[in-house]
């Protein structure tokens, strides 16, 4: 499996939060896409302003570049957060900011129609990968997905993603 490893300086990210349970979490998450995208995302995306707090935000902080997976809840659940990088200014009822500290990354790139092609290689790299890599770690607990919001459409078979998940060299 294909990656590399790249250094990230601290940067917040802005969004929308849900929790999920691990077993629904791969059916549940792009319906949570769906849904915020319908009720905040489509005004900004057909180049009208911003209709109230929520567009704004939407479009000052390009949200839906990233999904966030944090680890941090129990019993099979995590934290999903919809977000974009947070560049200041309000943070409107109801959405969460969060922030990653200094750390490396292990970048696997992804090209197909989302959310299939994500999800596989998601599985892969916390079923085959990380158990097996003799080098590296997880060194926290949130992982990111990337997706490119300049370069053509999700559903198309060369779209370009990327899952980056947070690493250490082992000791």
């Amino acid at each position: 499996m294909d990656f590399k490893i790249a250094q990230m300086f601290p940067f917040k990210v802005i969004g929308f939060q849900k929790v999920f349970d691990n077993e629904t979490a791969y059916t549940e998450i792009p319906k949570f896409w769906n849904e915020i995208c319908e009720k905040y995302g489509y005004n900004v995306y057909a180049g009208n302003a911003p209709a109230n707090p929520y567009e704004q935000a939407f479009m000052d902080n390009c949200i839906g570049e990233y999904g966030v997976c944090i680890d941090d809840v129990g019993e099979g659940r995590f934290r999903y957060l919809i977000a974009g990088k947070y560049t200041g200014g309000d943070i409107p009822e109801g959405m969460v900011v969060y922030e990653f500290q200094r750390n490396e990354w292990a970048v696997f790139d992804c090209f197909g129609p989302i959310p299939q092609t994500l999800q596989n290689l998601n599985t892969r790299v916390f079923s085959e990968w990380l158990p097996g890599n003799p080098d590296y770690e997880l060194s926290g607990n949130a992982t990111i997905e990337w997706y490119d919001s300049t370069n053509g459409e999700m559903t198309d078979p060369d779209y370009h993603s990327a899952i980056w998940v947070p690493v250490k060299k082992k000791v």
